[in-house]
């Protein structure tokens, strides 16, 4: 028997069902969170059950979309579907973000008893310590928990891997490697040197009502040149052109890995969304953050709970708020304001400042791994 399986017999296994829903965001961290727990130092038995293979496909370009079963960097992924088979379930059952799971697969986790994880949407409302891991009665008799991810040590962490600053620091001490992703992202070779040679780099992953054009107009006020770069399909509105010092550039979605690396390479990232929050966070560069837009404006209240977070001052809040207003006149004054040399120094201190603090608590799946071996 390999060191592996020794590992694994000694652990829980795990089942986690996603949903792949519009903006990729649920089964992003499905992905990342079922990586995580099959590879050190957690080496667990991990089953992924999905959807949708064809939208996984865009994160993973591994998927076969036509396997009903494959296997990928130690992780089982399994097409969810009506018609699957019944199946014994692991030690703990994990369903990502409500995705509601059918009765014949409760029924057989109630024969097994296994443990039932309901892995919530991360926030930094106040409120998710209180109800993070709080018990959920079951008629059945299943053991049903609430696990809320959070930016501290008293919800359920972050997604982290263990060696994910060190691939950082790496990927940086290695310019060349920066060049290459931007050329397979479709930038000129005269864009590529220009970055060489001190061009900021601004990376964007923005919604709809995003102020795009007050942006690209404040950039182009800097005598420093700018290369914007979008992903393809994400505000078609901005053509790729140039506008006086700024280079604008649609580029392909890529992989997970390539994901971070983008955000590696940046000087500025503006992401929507969680799991790109999350991963912009680790980048240690200056952050934009555009929640998703909410009835009664909730996603605000999200997103100043998140500041609060922050070690932004707070003139940066104000800029991060006007970007989800949709306040192009404010966001654009406080564009120009944080290119200033003084002012981007501070807000770059304090990005990393953040990130450094954040890696000395426990990453997610740890703690995940840590209540479910605690309570099975």
């Amino acid at each position: 028997m390999s060191t592996l399986q020794t590992r694994q017999e000694d652990r829980p296994a795990f089942d986690i069902f996603c949903q792949v829903i519009d903006n990729y965001g649920d089964i992003g961290v499905s992905w990342r969170l079922a990586r995580q727990l099959a590879h050190a130092p957690h080496y667990a038995r991990v089953r992924l059950w999905v959807d949708d293979l064809e939208r996984f496909q865009r994160l993973e370009p591994r998927i076969a979309t036509s396997l009903a079963e494959q296997r990928h960097d130690g992780v089982s992924i399994v097409q969810w579907c009506t018609t699957t088979p019944c199946f014994v379930p692991h030690d703990v059952v994990i369903e990502a973000f409500g995705c509601d799971l059918p009765h014949n697969i409760l029924a057989a986790m109630k024969d097994k008893d296994s443990l039932w994880l309901n892995l919530e949407y991360l926030s930094a409302e106040p409120w998710v310590s209180k109800f993070h891991l709080q018990p959920s009665v079951q008629a059945n008799g299943l053991r049903k928990y609430f696990y809320f991810p959070g930016f501290t040590p008293d919800t359920g962490g972050l997604l982290r891997e263990p060696d994910l600053e060190e691939k950082r620091l790496a990927w940086l001490s290695q310019p060349e490697q920066r060049d290459a992703l931007l050329r397979s992202s479709g930038v000129s070779h005269a864009d590529i040197n220009a970055v060489n040679h001190n061009a900021r780099i601004v990376f964007l992953f923005c919604y709809p009502e995003a102020p795009v054009q007050a942006m690209i107009d404040a950039l182009a006020q800097d005598k420093r040149k700018t290369i914007v770069l979008i992903p393809e399909e994400v505000y078609p509105q901005a053509k790729s052109s140039s506008n006086g010092n700024v280079r604008v550039y649609h580029i392909p979605f890529v992989s997970h890995s390539d994901f971070d690396h983008l955000l590696w390479s940046a000087d500025l990232n503006i992401v929507r969304g969680e799991d790109s929050m999350v991963r912009a966070l680790w980048a240690a560069r200056p952050l934009i953050w555009q929640p998703y837009r909410q009835e009664d404006d909730a996603h605000l209240i999200k997103l100043n709970a998140w500041l609060m977070q922050s070690p932004f001052g707070a003139a940066t809040r104000t800029l991060v708020r006007s970007w989800t207003a949709g306040d192009q006149d404010l966001f654009s004054q406080e564009l120009v304001r944080h290119m200033q040399p003084d002012t981007w120094a501070a807000w770059s201190s304090q990005s990393a400042q953040w990130a450094q603090s954040l890696r000395k608590q426990t990453d997610l799946a740890s703690a995940l791994t840590r209540f479910c071996a605690q309570h099975l």
